[in-house]
């Protein structure tokens, strides 16, 4: 059974005569999660944040900004076009859509360039690639309105493939428990004083949101062997009691590569696990968000098995 996990990404920013996103209440949000063809399974709220468990990933409603994921064959630029077309550019002060090459690009129902396309209809703005176009590679589209980052404004990426040894063998289990999923991802350690929602797909594929303050933190699974992916993102800083949360996950989850994306965060590779970092790219968007990714490979050969088609 084959699952796209691979995300498309949109984070957006209001200007501050916009009023709060999260007073548009939860049947706006329905809409904007359905022109992705996605759907709300579940959400958690504090006093700054309601995050929202999609069928197909995350979203995650502040004030002024929200950040919206979608993986398999969804489709996130519907859901940005109708943002706008709804609020209108004006109320635009920043948006960037992110987009990974997928493992089969054919299934998707368009291509990065056709996303541009369309949000090129409604919003000037840059479009880059980063990473090998015959490896790993991502696409990003930032708007050039005259926005300027808070250098505070940080994002963390890890974005891990071929997983493999005991918990990676557990995801792809029967019976599997969620109580289970968390501590063999030590979320309880890791992240223990979030407030968490979660859910376990059939026959498996694990998500869940974490959010604290104005902190947020989502992981998403999908474990099917050969091609599986799993996703960690958050605004924490990777510093002090947090320095070794990516490292913990790569030992925990044993990928045997790995892509880092950081927007105003410093690459910090302390407990990584033995790898040969392939590529590096850095760059400086005009709203002051210093980009960088990097591709990682584990030390260790994978043995490969011909695959009869």
């Amino acid at each position: 059974m084959f699952f796209e996990g691979s995300e498309k990404k949109i984070e957006l920013i209001v200007t501050p005569e916009t009023p709060s996103l999260r007073s548009l209440g939860r049947p706006f949000w329905e809409t904007m999660v359905g022109k992705a063809h996605a759907e709300i399974l579940s959400s958690v709220s504090n006093d700054d944040c309601d995050a929202y468990l999609l069928s197909e990933s995350s979203l995650f409603v502040w004030d002024n900004h929200f950040l919206m994921l979608t993986c398999g064959t969804t489709t996130l630029v519907h859901a940005a076009t109708h943002f706008i077309d709804t609020l209108g550019t004006d109320a635009v002060a920043f948006l960037s859509y992110q987009r990974k090459n997928e493992y089969l690009a054919h299934l998707q129902t368009s291509s990065f360039e056709d996303d541009l396309k369309l949000l090129r209809q409604k919003i000037s703005g840059h479009a880059y690639r980063v990473g090998h176009l015959d490896s790993h590679h991502h696409y990003i589209f930032y708007t050039d309105k005259p926005y300027q980052a808070d250098p505070s404004d940080i994002t963390n990426e890890l974005l891990m493939y071929h997983i493999s040894g005991d918990t990676a063998d557990y995801l792809r289990s029967t019976g599997q428990k969620i109580e289970q999923i968390r501590q063999r991802l030590q979320l309880s350690s890791l992240l223990g004083d979030f407030a968490i929602d979660d859910f376990l797909f059939e026959p498996f594929g694990y998500s869940v949101n974490g959010i604290r303050g104005k902190e947020y933190f989502t992981i998403h699974v999908t474990p099917q062997e050969d091609t599986s992916y799993v996703s960690f993102e958050t605004n924490l800083a990777l510093t002090g009691q947090h320095s070794e949360l990516f490292a913990a996950l790569l030992h925990a989850l044993q990928p045997g590569s790995w892509d880092i994306i950081g927007f105003n965060s410093p690459a910090n590779t302390l407990g990584f696990p033995a790898n040969h970092r392939l590529g590096l790219s850095n760059m400086t968007l005009e709203q002051g968000y210093e980009l960088s990714f990097s591709h990682y490979q584990r030390c260790e050969h994978e043995y490969l098995l011909p695959t009869r088609l």
